[in-house]
């Protein structure tokens, strides 16, 4: 078995299983993540929340699914029906392939790659694609007016982040995800991480996290209120299913971007604690509460608040704060706690 493990095939087997355990992991992650979602919007809201199928109503999210993918696809008779199912599609598989080079422990990761944060990057930037096609493909007034507010929100946001995020790379020397974790793995434990030398930027990153993810209260593309859903309006069944899980899927991905950049990833708070997977987990799931407390407690703004505080105030601070960055660690200020460039590479 082993001799067989080093051929071809046997590479091919090993990279399909690994893929299949990312993939596995996600998607029950995801089973959770919205019946977490509910129930802590319920908790907030002083009511029970799924409570019905299964244990403790468990099974609700798998019930729901159910439901969408048995019911019948509806397309709009003036439809692009080739671009109008592409579009779900697109969504769902670019928020997949992006944890690719998402590392849960040392050496635990589908790709090691030296590039993993331009990657990210790509794959974040193609996303905007999906819901401007699925807005374009409805030939209808209020999903293009959806998928157009997403589109620039998308784009607004992901430049205070990429900013954030070359504020981190200063301090590490590296755009691997790896490295970034290592970097941090210091005497002090949590507060070796990056979230202290960084501080102000955590809270910057996890609102533009919001923004990109289009979740509460940032939330304008799918605006019940004024748009009845935005770029899904005319989507049922399965493609409906695929946006809202390529939701879903970004927000668990920005909560382990979050996780790896400031958070310190795999690595245990406390030092002499053994380091592993389940800390990364841990946290990923602690991000996700945050998340899901701004949803059920922070009222949405308007889209006019919505683009100044993109433009008008996460970047400027964004390229301020890298400006300091690089200040800060071509000088060696605070001890090296900005230049961790032996660690990086």
């Amino acid at each position: 078995m082993a001799d067989f493990l080093t051929t071809g095939p046997g590479i091919a087997l090993i990279i399909v299983a690994q893929c299949l355990a990312v993939i596995g992991f996600v998607m029950v992650s995801l089973l959770f993540l919205v019946y977490g979602d509910r129930k802590i919007w319920a908790a907030v809201q002083m009511r029970r929340g799924p409570n019905v199928v299964g244990v403790w109503g468990l099974l609700q999210t798998v019930a729901d699914a159910l439901k969408y993918v048995v019911k019948e696809i509806v397309v709009p008779a003036g439809a692009d029906k080739t671009v109008f199912m592409l579009a779900p599609l697109i969504s769902f598989v670019l928020a997949m392939i992006a944890w690719a080079v998402i590392p849960f422990n040392d050496t635990w990761v589908l790709a090691d790659l030296n590039v993993a944060i331009l990657y990210v990057f790509a794959i974040g930037s193609l996303e905007v694609y999906g819901v401007i096609m699925g807005g374009w493909a409805s030939n209808s007034k209020y999903p293009f007016l959806g998928s157009l507010r997403s589109a620039a929100q998308m784009i607004s946001y992901e430049v205070s982040i990429g900013l954030i995020i070359v504020g981190v790379i200063l301090s590490t020397g590296s755009l691997n995800f790896g490295d970034i974790v290592r970097a941090q793995d210091g005497d002090y434990g949590f507060f070796s991480w990056y979230w202290l030398p960084h501080f102000p930027m955590v809270f910057l990153f996890f609102i533009s996290a919001l923004a990109e993810t289009n979740r509460p209260p940032f939330d304008l593309p799918e605006a019940e209120s004024e748009l009845v859903a935005g770029y899904q309006v005319e989507y049922s069944s399965t493609p409906f299913l695929l946006f809202m899980a390529g939701e879903y899927i970004a927000i668990f991905l920005m909560c382990a971007l979050i996780s790896l950049l400031f958070f310190g990833g795999w690595l245990s708070p406390i030092p002499g604690i053994p380091d592993g997977a389940l800390w990364m987990v841990g946290k990923m799931a602690i991000f996700f509460f945050l998340f899901a407390m701004v949803k059920a407690i922070v009222p949405r703004y308007r889209y006019d608040q919505l683009m100044r505080l993109g433009w008008k105030v996460f970047l400027p601070l964004s390229l301020a704060w890298v400006v300091i960055v690089a200040f800060f660690a071509q000088f060696g200020a605070f001890g090296g706690a900005y230049a961790r460039w032996a660690v990086g590479g």
